[in-house]
């Protein structure tokens, strides 16, 4: 009997143990599980601009980087085109808040729209949360070589002075090319006449009809015509020469130092997704664009890699919210 108790005792102390160490486990598994509950099904990544597109080519690279960080969790990229990237961010703004829905926003839906527009059919500041700035864009004034004869800005400048008037294409109101457009017009003291597309690509066929003189694509959009010799790239609007063309001289460098401007991509959700799920997404974001599969791919597309976190972004879109709102109120455009 005394043996049976001993056993008994036994199992039972090493069923206590037992006990203990799965409990113990169960906490360890379940603070895991947590951690990755997120993401556990599709995630929908809205674009406001069409297939091909700057954004459209950002959004896909990260989608397919995330989506394998995620244990090819799929990330699917839908775009939603239409008013210069607004119809995206009403419906961005109005999903469901459970981190499953992001948009890659760009400048003009979330730091120009609130100056551009008489009503907004969301609020940048109180319906997205910022997560990462993906990446910052330059632009490049692009001529059609059949049509305009000139290889540097001021030839260019020169040329429109002798036409009837500058018309200048955009891809829609409201957007960095709109309002890049009337800065450039007040650098070279002349007023463009802006012909408003629906998209880049839809931009760079009127150039190449000769309906429009001019244009500033994103560098993304513009290496490859240019380097196939059916555009000329007249000067680019960073700070420093784009990587994608570098024997292109900044606007700044040619002397017309008041024009410098670009344009960035990033990550924003709906404004009330939790804080751990927007703090997963930050991190994974940042570790994804900093990768070097992915930043050497951004970067061949004609982008700077900038992988900000969640507070820089912020500053970022405020900043340049104030910035950009001096652009359009200079030009006096409001929108409905």
């Amino acid at each position: 009997m005394k043996t049976v108790l001993n056993t008994v005792n036994a199992l039972t102390r090493r069923h206590a143990m037992l006990a203990v160490g799965l409990a113990a486990s169960a906490v360890s598994l379940g603070a895991q599980a947590q951690t990755q509950a997120y993401p556990n099904r599709p995630v929908r990544m809205i674009v406001g601009f069409p297939a091909g597109t700057g954004p459209d080519i950002v959004a896909r690279l990260l989608a397919q980087k995330l989506s394998e960080g995620w244990g090819n969790m799929g990330v699917i990229v839908d775009n939603k085109p239409g008013a210069g990237g607004l119809i995206a961010a009403s419906e961005a703004a109005r999903a469901t808040p459970d981190g499953y829905t992001l948009m890659l926003g760009e400048t003009g839906q979330l730091s120009i729209a609130p100056s551009s527009y008489n009503k907004l059919p969301y609020d940048p500041a109180k319906d997205f949360a910022p997560v990462s700035q993906v990446v910052s864009a330059d632009f490049v004034l692009l001529v059609n070589p059949q049509k305009v004869p000139a290889k540097n800005v001021k030839e260019f400048v020169t040329w429109t002075q002798q036409q009837k008037g500058l018309f200048m294409a955009t891809f829609g109101a409201g957007t960095p090319g709109h309002f890049g457009a009337f800065m450039f017009g007040d650098a070279v003291k002349l007023k463009p006449e802006a012909v408003h597309y629906k998209s880049t690509g839809d931009a760079l066929g009127g150039l190449f009809s000769g309906d429009v003189q001019g244009v500033f694509a994103s560098v993304g959009l513009a290496a490859p015509n240019v380097k196939a010799g059916k555009l000329v790239a007249l000067g680019s609007t960073g700070a420093t020469r784009t990587g994608a063309l570098p024997d292109v001289p900044t606007i700044k460098e040619q002397g017309y130092n008041n024009l410098e401007f670009s344009s960035w991509f990033g990550i924003v959700t709906p404004f009330k997704v939790p804080a751990d799920i927007l703090a997963k997404l930050s991190a994974d974001i940042q570790k994804a664009v900093k990768s070097p599969d992915l930043k050497a791919k951004l970067e061949e597309s004609g982008f700077r890699v900038t992988g900000t976190n969640r507070e820089e972004f912020a500053r970022t879109i405020a900043a340049d919210t104030v910035t950009w709102g001096k652009a359009v109120a200079a030009t006096g455009f409001k929108a409905d």
